[in-house]
């Protein structure tokens, strides 16, 4: 719809299911949202507009009576960070954390022994249960997560008994690495876990010719914005979800 594009994905996640308004729709602002929720109701989808936060489409939408989604559990403000992929091994490791290495090494885990981490390029059973907390993917969350017609890495790592203890995901879209679902279990915090697995994925999109890195992450999500700070990632731009004022 003009310079905006209208998405659906069966109501899973936010991004997958929301009109991203990224220019001119080619209408009015309020024809145009009268559009997105007639979208939304064909496709059993909550009407949402997400839009780069002040932007003038962030005005125009908001002054049609849109307000900031905040039942959205993941966090509805948003910060988009990117990082030359050449740079994100050379990142420091605190001291504090013996045995500092760059790359998919093994490190100290939660248990006795290293951890391990891998780049499978499709999710088994450990990686879904790790980042569904214990549950299996839907249709839709397989459709959404695991695409088959983009390069996409599942970096899992494995404590010495074998355990998951943390994810990544990594797909390369042209020379772009996009990284999602990073997940630690809490034993495994605050140990540079997350930190081998972004070098490890880093790795892994070099590798398919990526060169720069993009990732999103909630403003409230202050833990993974320092992560990524430490480890050589700059914000970019902010987005917000809009929904109607009901």
């Amino acid at each position: 719809m003009g310079a905006w594009r209208l998405r659906a994905a069966g109501g899973y996640t936010a991004r997958a299911n929301t009109a991203l308004a990224l220019g001119d729709p080619g209408m009015p602002v309020p024809d145009a949202l009268d559009a997105v929720r007639a979208f939304a109701a064909a496709h059993g989808v909550p009407p949402r507009v997400t839009v780069p936060a002040g932007s003038p489409w962030d005005t125009a939408v908001g002054r049609a009576g849109w307000t900031i989604d905040v039942g959205h559990g993941a966090g509805a403000e948003v910060a988009v960070l990117v990082a030359d992929l050449r740079t994100l091994d050379a990142a420091p490791k605190p001291e504090s954390q013996p045995g500092a290495g760059p790359g998919p090494g093994a490190r100290p885990g939660p248990g006795p022994g290293p951890w391990t981490v891998t780049t499978p390029e499709r999710p088994d059973d450990d990686w879904w249960a790790l980042g569904l907390h214990g549950a299996r993917p839907t249709p839709v969350q397989a459709h959404v997560v695991a695409p088959r017609d983009v390069p996409t890495a599942y970096v899992l790592a494995r404590d010495a008994g074998g355990a998951a203890v943390g994810q990544v995901r990594a797909s390369v879209v042209e020379d772009h690495l996009h990284l999602a679902w990073l997940e630690v279990v809490p034993a495994a915090r605050r140990r540079g876990l997350g930190t081998d697995l972004v070098a490890a994925a880093a790795a892994w999109g070099r590798g398919r010719g990526a060169r720069f890195g993009v990732l999103q992450v909630a403003l409230r999500n202050t833990g993974a914005r320092a992560l990524y700070a430490s480890t050589g990632w700059t914000e970019h731009h902010r987005y917000r979800h809009l929904v109607p004022v009901r």
